[in-house]
């Protein structure tokens, strides 16, 4: 019998909004949970544990026929996220959804490291930034890499929010040259974790891309991809899209 999965919510289809995926149909799954809190987390519902009674404890069946039943049975991309997915028991939910032809992709900012991670179609490391009054762990994200190995995607992607993160991205990227790179504006004003109607400050959100844009062009660092993040664009801080 495998460990409860903790979910905070499931949604989808939708696209993912960011990322090496960005644009791609995906059903979400969104685990409760965190090793970190971010200075601007965007999914403290997820992540605090005031909003404990709000997760279910799910098996990997319960989960798995939830993602059948939000892609009418269509096999499509799966997103893992959190909180931090990779603290969940997520290896049989992967094994059953890859049998049935759903492909997983997952995201977490590369503190954890669990077998089951060679499992996945596509893995996303995200080291938190400066701004985000977290520290970084180097031999913690190497620990993903190798776990990872080397049948599936692995990307790097940096949130920016100011000259001290891009300066953090620049450096941990480095330590791993053969991976791709992604980086994308910080959504500054994130909604508190009870209320999704806050507003996103748009043009703050798209000095900060252009910032980058001309940022890394100035550095010639030319194999960085700068993408927005467009569920941002496109629902704002709505919850669930």
């Amino acid at each position: 019998m495998t460990e409860a999965i903790r979910v905070s919510e499931t949604f989808g289809p939708t696209i993912q909004g960011e990322g090496v995926l960005i644009g791609e149909p995906t059903v979400f799954v969104r685990t409760g949970g965190c090793d970190f809190r971010c200075s601007w987390c965007d999914s403290l519902h997820a992540v605090d544990s005031a909003y404990r009674h709000t997760w279910a404890e799910m098996t990997t069946e319960e989960v798995f026929a939830r993602i059948e039943t939000l892609s009418g049975g269509v096999p499509i991309m799966v997103t893992l996220s959190g909180g931090n997915p990779a603290i969940q028991p997520f290896g049989s939910l992967i094994r059953l959804g890859r049998s049935h032809g759903y492909r997983f992709a997952l995201e977490t900012q590369g503190t954890l490291s669990p077998e089951w991670f060679s499992d996945l179609d596509v893995l996303v490391l995200s080291p938190k930034p400066p701004s985000s009054d977290m520290a970084f762990d180097p031999s913690q994200l190497a620990a993903c890499v190798e776990a990872a190995g080397a049948g599936q995607t692995v990307v790097l992607k940096f949130v920016v929010l100011d000259e001290a993160d891009y300066r953090f991205a620049r450096d941990a990227s480095a330590l791993h040259p053969n991976l791709p790179v992604y980086l994308q504006p910080c959504n500054h004003t994130p909604p508190p974790p009870d209320d999704d109607s806050a507003s996103v400050d748009v043009d703050g959100v798209t000095d900060r891309m252009l910032w980058l844009v001309e940022r890394t062009l100035k550095d010639h660092w030319y194999t960085a991809r700068i993408l927005p993040q467009l569920h941002v664009m496109l629902w704002g801080n709505k919850r669930g899209v």
